[in-house]
């Protein structure tokens, strides 16, 4: 069982979970060791920090440079 960090609820991990196992499943490459689904792969990634959520602040404004 993976656990899930204390800095996100359930439905945070759920949703951020969800959204890389869609980009594994499109060809990005894994940041974890393993061959599991992508599902259990992308619970992994979040659960290890390896991928997070993007804040605004890291979104680019267009026509800033």
């Amino acid at each position: 069982m993976i656990e899930r960090p204390e800095a996100l609820n359930a439905f945070e991990f759920a949703v951020l979970a969800g959204l890389r196992a869609v980009q594994l499943a499109r060809g990005c490459t894994p940041r974890v060791q393993g061959s599991h689904k992508f599902t259990v792969m992308a619970q992994m990634e979040v659960a290890e920090g390896k991928v997070r959520a993007a804040s605004p602040a890291d979104i680019p404004v267009a026509g800033t440079a």
